[in-house]
C-alpha cells in the first residue's frame, strides 16, 4: 500500500522557520522525482519544489528560491523541506508529491500557517 505522510506543519511567526517532513512506503522511492505543492486560500495548488531521484536536479518556484531547500533521503525514504523567513502568503495547505513517468502519488498535506 502506497502512503505518503507529510509532517512538521504548523503556526509560525512570520520570519520563522518550519521544517516539513514527508515519509514515503510502498513504492521505490529512490526511482521517484519527488516534489512539494502548496495550495493556500481560494488559490490552485502550485508546484513549490522539486528533487530527482539522485538529488542532483532540485527546481524552485520564484517565489520560494533563496527561503526554502528541498532535500531527500533515500535511505530512510523521506523528502524535506526546510522553510525559512516565512511570510503570511506562505499560509497553504503543503502536498507531497512522487512522481515516475506516469505514476504519481499524493499525500493528505500538512497545513503551515504564518500569521503573527
Amino acid at each position: 500500500q502506497v502512503q505518503l505522510v507529510e509532517s512538521g506543519g504548523g503556526l509560525v511567526q512570520p520570519g520563522g522557520s518550519l521544517r516539513l517532513s514527508c515519509a514515503a512506503s510502498g513504492f521505490t522511492f529512490s526511482s521517484y522525482v519527488m516534489s512539494w505543492y502548496r495550495q493556500g486560500p481560494g488559490k490552485e495548488r502550485e508546484l513549490v519544489a522539486s528533487i530527482v531521484n539522485t538529488g542532483g536536479s532540485i527546481n524552485y518556484a520564484d517565489s520560494v528560491k533563496g527561503r526554502f531547500t528541498i532535500s531527500r533521503d533515500n535511505a530512510k525514504n523521506t523528502v524535506y523541506l526546510q522553510m525559512t523567513s516565512l511570510k503570511p502568503e506562505d499560509t497553504a495547505v503543503y502536498y507531497c508529491k512522487a512522481t515516475r513517468l506516469w505514476v504519481e502519488y499524493w499525500g493528505q498535506g500538512t497545513q503551515v500557517t504564518v500569521s503573527s
